[in-house]
């Protein structure tokens, strides 16, 4: 027997709330032709359906973009790319922030910070290429990649190829500008935090790192953890749909039932299936069951419920019987190995698997390599050794991101 807690009676409550916005929604174009009846009688929908005949296939005859515009009610921004051609994306003014705060503080541990520091400073160290808010390549000057409480402070799109005079630059910047926390890209944060390893280099400031806009590797984890010693959290979202999940203080990944509603269709084995969202917030551009392109999987506990996102549906990889490996089940090889600053695990059609890897120092020894290898083949039941290699760079996509796994 499971019995009723806080958490899940507002989860249950949610769905009811949703059925309540559902006439507003219908009046948008996108909906208004093809959907009818409750809820789960609304299609799902994906990237293509956001960019058709954008904005007009989400204004409501209530809504003037012009009028928006010239009030500087609403913000236009763009996806990164990564996955399929950028989608652009309307939402009120302030609505970015707004749902940030709100995933923040389902951390109690966060919470506790922003309340000792209402103002609490933060550095930004992601690709450059984004959406407005993070895209700074273009700007040198600190004063320029400053707004409000928060310093942008990379302008590389692959760290690897970062000297040390820019490090050191980040590193200055970041000392003189006290942050409560560092918000990284685990690629990125990982990357830089070997450097400040290596050099000695400590942010007595910072109270914990939050990671997130791409997958955050064990072994990007296992090197933030051990270089700056504060909490590392995790946080998923994306441009479209805003911040969906954080990482609490007991290492569950909670949805924010305020933000957003969450499904998982098309279950397979272990219940991995295919993520589906529908904002709560953004009454300009409401998405109803908008297929994100994230493999997640959904855990019922008694204190509520919470998910294991387990990366894109495009990067999973084929074990010998058929049955799709994900990214997060192929990284959970790399557990508690040293000697990885990151990887590529590419798998051929064949069924051959090659990692390659950017050593820390003189890389993994070889019977954490052995190890690791070993892994990778009883997870795919590979007939064939896994073969590795040691490489300096690995390149990410246009977006700036990086694909941990993949099939080639």
């Amino acid at each position: 027997m499971m019995f009723a807690t806080p958490e899940l009676i507002a989860e249950a409550a949610q769905r009811s709330s949703l059925e309540a916005l559902l006439p507003r929604w219908r009046n948008a174009p996108l909906y208004r032709d093809t959907l009818v009846g409750a809820f789960a009688q609304f299609p799902i929908i994906g990237k293509s359906e956001l960019r058709r005949n954008f904005p007009a296939n989400f204004l409501r005859p209530d809504q003037n973009l012009d009028a928006m515009v010239a009030e500087q009610s609403v913000e236009l921004e763009h996806t990164s790319g990564s996955s399929e051609e950028r989608v652009a994306v309307l939402f009120p003014r302030g609505w970015w922030n707004e749902q940030e705060a709100r995933v923040l503080r389902m951390n109690a541990e966060i919470a506790w910070v922003l309340d000792e520091f209402p103002q609490a400073r933060r550095a930004t160290l992601v690709p450059p290429v984004c959406n407005g808010l993070v895209c700074f390549s273009n700007f040198t000057s600190k004063t320029s990649r400053t707004i409000g409480s928060t310093l942008f402070v990379n302008q590389a799109r692959i760290p690897f190829l970062l000297d040390e005079a820019e490090f050191a630059r980040i590193a200055e910047e970041i000392t003189s500008w006290s942050p409560q926390f560092l918000d990284l890209d685990p690629v990125h944060g990982s990357w830089f935090a070997l450097y400040c390893e290596q050099k000695g280099i400590r942010f007595p400031s910072v109270k914990f790192v939050l990671c997130s806009y791409e997958f955050e590797s064990v072994v990007h984890r296992r090197i933030l953890q051990r270089v700056f010693q504060v909490p590392i959290y995790n946080l998923y979202g994306s441009t479209e749909a805003g911040h969906l999940i954080m990482e609490n203080e007991h290492g569950l990944t909670k949805p924010c039932i305020e933000n957003v509603y969450l499904e998982t269709v098309e279950s397979g084995q272990a219940g991995i299936g295919s993520l589906v969202v529908t904002t709560l917030t953004n009454d300009i551009m409401p998405l109803v069951r908008y297929q994100t392109g994230d493999l997640a999987q959904r855990l019922d506990q008694p204190a509520g419920t919470h998910y294991i996102v387990h990366g894109r549906a495009r990067d999973v990889l084929h074990r010998a019987d058929g049955q799709r490996i994900t990214t997060w089940q192929a990284d959970q090889c790399f557990a508690g190995a040293d000697g990885f600053a990151h990887y590529a695990l590419r798998q051929r059609n064949d069924g051959h698997c090659h990692v390659q890897f950017i050593p820390v120092g003189s890389g993994p020894d070889q019977s954490v390599l052995h190890q690791v290898t070993g892994r990778i083949r009883d997870l795919l039941q590979s007939r064939e050794l896994v073969t590795a290699e040691s490489v300096k760079i690995l390149p990410p996509l246009p977006s700036g991101k990086f694909r941990l796994t993949q099939r080639v």
